[in-house]
């Protein structure tokens, strides 16, 4: 349970630089049988930390039980740990492809746990969202803001068949797998249809911005509609870059050129500030979506068509026309990393390369603005930094493409075959890398122990422990 004014998550993706950074306590290496490697996030109820199980030496993340002092003094302690219980109890006993899946239950020390699988990427790390939710974020590619949306209305269908208000959805919670799919995460603060839950009337349940008008002043009676509503601000925000804070809210159509009167409408209507005006269900919403995307993949494929008969060459990324990006590998702190990388506030390139690709044997790409050729693909599977590693030096172990010099590439490198979101006729241009590899690692470290990846559909530059799975993309010149 969060309340608005006194607690905050703090998600840290990755691991911190050393335990004490996220506040785990010098003295605590392990939790039952499970070995602490960082803290992921803290909220009303309890931390997130990431573990590894003994032997195996599988990842996990642990929800231990570590209440905020004064949700203890408004519920008490037995209240908090029945609620504890409940939570895990409902993760356990749903099963679908975009929820997230209990692992293990147990206690230590007189606390309770439960475990999970380990998901580092998510909606609200993706988008940019910061602590200041207020400020802007990242406009999100429409396909891939569909793409998520809908697996997001799809648990929220079997979530709510099964009687459950999830009453939390948010980007933070909408975690993205190694495959790029949906877990819906954190069910904390759900609730069973008809529950009494007697909340205290100054317990805020919810995020701020996310939360319906509804569930600010009475939580314990909110519908599925409550969902849907926070769904529908996560769509606002992906389109537009911005939270819907004004009432009425700029229409999306006047900030995305890819959407309509139509997207405008179907917004009106899931953030209606009353519940029986919204999308009767996780269903009905779904299927109104599925129509918007319908008509948006016509007026793409027609304004595709009209630019081909046109014959209009793709318009080239504005910027430096020709440089040699550092291939020398550094170490590199998040403070000093925006200046040092050249990137903008949502950690984005300031300056973008007028590319010039030219396809060698359907495997390898020559950049001959920067004399760089790359591998079309890369690695087939997501891999650690340390697979990464071996990936590239199994390159050249094997004389790939009949070279042994390749190499794991910069930042900088990443960066200068990263090209603008796209949107609107930028999308009917065929893509010249794989565009399933979206995430790539680099060979620059944060620490010790994370390095630094682009996300190279939405363009920035992020960091990640290294037994997070990303791509790898072999370089050499």
């Amino acid at each position: 349970m969060v309340n608005k004014k006194n607690f905050t998550e703090r998600p840290c993706c990755g691991l911190p630089e050393n335990i004490n950074d996220c506040a785990i306590g010098s003295v605590m290496k392990s939790i039952g049988k499970y070995e602490i490697l960082g803290l992921l996030g803290r909220g009303g109820m309890g931390k997130i930390f990431k573990v590894r199980l003994p032997v195996i030496g599988k990842i996990a993340a642990m929800k231990l039980l570590a209440p905020n002092p004064f949700l203890v003094d408004i519920l008490g302690m037995d209240r908090i740990e029945a609620l504890f219980i409940a939570e895990a109890v409902t993760m356990a006993g749903l099963r679908h492809p975009n929820l997230l899946e209990i692992w293990d239950f147990d206690k230590a020390d007189g606390r309770y746990f439960y475990t999970m699988d380990y998901y580092c990427n998510n909606l609200g790390a993706m988008m940019g969202e910061s602590s200041r939710i207020e400020l802007p974020s990242r406009i999100m590619p429409t396909e891939r803001v569909l793409h998520y949306i809908r697996q997001t209305l799809e648990g929220l269908a079997c979530l709510h068949h099964a009687g459950i208000v999830h009453r939390d959805i948010k980007p933070f919670n909408i975690l993205i797998t190694d495959q790029d799919a949906v877990k819906i995460g954190d069910f904390g603060l759900s609730k069973l249809r008809g529950e009494a839950a007697g909340s205290p009337r100054n317990l805020k349940i919810g995020s701020p911005f996310y939360a319906p008008p509804e569930q600010e002043t009475d939580p314990d009676h909110v519908g599925f509609s409550a969902d849907l509503y926070a769904v529908a601000v996560m769509l606002y925000r992906m389109l537009t870059g911005s939270l819907p804070q004004a009432s009425p809210a700029p229409p999306a159509s006047q900030i995305n050129s890819d959407t309509d009167e139509n997207w405008d409408q179907f917004l009106l209507k899931a953030m209606s500030p009353k519940p029986r005006d919204r999308f009767n269900s996780a269903g009905q919403m779904l299927n109104a979506l599925e129509k918007l995307e319908a008509d948006w993949m016509i007026r793409k494929e027609r304004a595709c068509n009209f630019l081909n008969n046109q014959q209009t060459k793709p318009i080239a990324n504005s910027g430096m026309n020709s440089f040699r990006p550092r291939k020398e590998p550094v170490r590199i702190r998040p403070r000093e990393a925006r200046t040092f990388f050249g990137l903008d506030d949502l950690w984005r390139p300031r300056q973008y390369i007028t590319n010039r690709f030219h396809s060698l044997d359907g495997h390898r790409v020559l950049d001959q603005s920067t004399g760089l050729t790359w591998q079309q693909a890369g690695s087939p599977y997501p891999l650690t930094w340390k697979q990464a590693k071996a990936y590239i030096r199994n390159l050249n172990r094997e004389q790939s493409a009949g070279s042994g010099s390749w190499r794991f590439p910069t930042v900088a490198e990443l960066m200068s075959i990263v090209t603008r979101p796209s949107r609107g006729l930028d999308l009917c241009m065929e893509p010249v890398f794989d565009p399933s590899q979206k995430w790539l690692w680099s060979a620059d470290k944060r620490s010790f122990m994370a390095a630094w990846y682009l996300s190279m559909d939405l363009g920035f530059v992020s960091w990640q422990d290294m037994t997070g799975y990303y791509y790898v993309k072999g370089v050499r010149g």
